[in-house]
């Protein structure tokens, strides 16, 4: 079963956005050898935390560090941009880099009301996302009558494949209509998984009029956390808590370097604003790790894992994904060639 990777630049405290970025197409590099199917990033606007604001710039730079895996978005957040522009960038990439190009959508803005203004220049309106996905996709097919006299260029003809991205039964439904394969943000808003993946199901059209596959396609997102040991791996996971605590009290910052005496530190209502979120996480030896993936896979009929960690230490992140890579089975480059 294929494993993913979902990154966002993150910024680590005592590092800079440059930094985050070499970090990141170290990564890219790292987990390419190492034979995961796909390496994702996901459009975020003024941060602290994470660097991946320009996704499109982002994805050709690791797309251009790497040969093998496939490189996409996790998403673009459609709403703030007209699907020309989202055509035209991503038909480009495709140009590029051939068959090795994803495009997964949300309906979210990725950032505050503020900023998500700041950038449509105008009110949110994401009662056009159903539209805009068609739209998109139109720019995006080969070059037919009814098309329009406005054509992405590049773009027209690359066909780019679409992923629609949601933690909620809305965006499951609307996936499973169009004939999509569907991403569950389950890493970060598990609450609503199980009945957006029966919701998709149920409504899983092959012959939707964006069909792309021939049956429903789920890839789940999942915290991981891997160590040589399971105190290393319990004390690493402390910063994605951090994170998460600092995102419950509105105060997002670079992430803070492990503290293995976090949870005594916290009080009831902080200890749920932490866990609620990260329901979905496995952390552990490698044994540990793969056993708990091994139950997640059976109980969610997932068929792809995106996998996200995140780390203080670059060093400590890549080690997880290669401990991981291990565990499970990855071929490597030189095999999956």
């Amino acid at each position: 079963m294929p494993l993913s990777v979902l990154d966002l630049a993150p910024v680590s405290s005592g590092q800079d956005v440059a930094d985050a970025l070499e970090n990141t197409t170290r990564l890219a590099r790292a987990v390419d050898d190492l034979g995961y199917e796909r390496f994702w990033l996901a459009e975020h606007h003024n941060s602290d935390t994470f660097a991946s604001s320009a996704t499109a710039l982002l994805i050709e730079r690791v797309a251009s560090a790497t040969s093998r895996m496939r490189v996409g978005s996790g998403g673009i957040m459609l709403p703030n941009h007209a699907p020309l522009t989202v055509a035209e960038q991503f038909g480009t990439l495709a140009t590029l880099h051939p068959g090795r190009i994803d495009l997964g959508l949300g309906r979210a803005p990725g950032t505050d009301p503020r900023t998500a203004q700041a950038l449509r220049r105008g009110a949110a309106n994401t009662d056009s996302f159903p539209q805009d996905v068609r739209t998109l996709s139109r720019y995006l097919a080969p070059a037919g009558p009814g098309q329009g006299a406005v054509r992405a260029i590049p773009g027209q003809g690359t066909e780019v494949p679409l992923w629609m991205l949601g933690s909620s039964t809305s965006s499951a439904e609307l996936a499973g209509r169009l004939g999509l394969p569907y991403a569950f943000a389950s890493h970060f808003a598990p609450y609503q998984l199980d009945e957006a993946l029966a919701v998709y199901r149920a409504n899983f059209d092959p012959s939707g009029p964006l069909a792309s596959v021939d049956r429903p396609t789920v890839m789940a997102g999942v915290n991981v956390m891997v160590a040589d040991d399971q105190d290393s791996a319990e004390a690493l996971f402390t910063t994605i808590q951090q994170m998460f605590l600092r995102l419950a009290s509105g105060a997002p910052a670079p992430l803070d370097p492990p503290l293995p005496k976090l949870r005594t530190m916290l009080d009831a209502q902080q200890a749920s604003a932490m866990d609620g979120p990260l329901q979905v996480s496995f952390v552990g030896t490698p044994d540990v790790v793969r056993d708990g993936l091994d139950e997640f896979v059976a109980r969610t009929g997932a068929d792809e894992l995106l996998v996200v960690t995140y780390a203080h230490d670059p060093v400590a992140r890549r080690h997880s994904y290669e401990l991981l890579a291990d565990a499970w089975g990855l071929p490597g480059q030189n095999a999956a060639a």
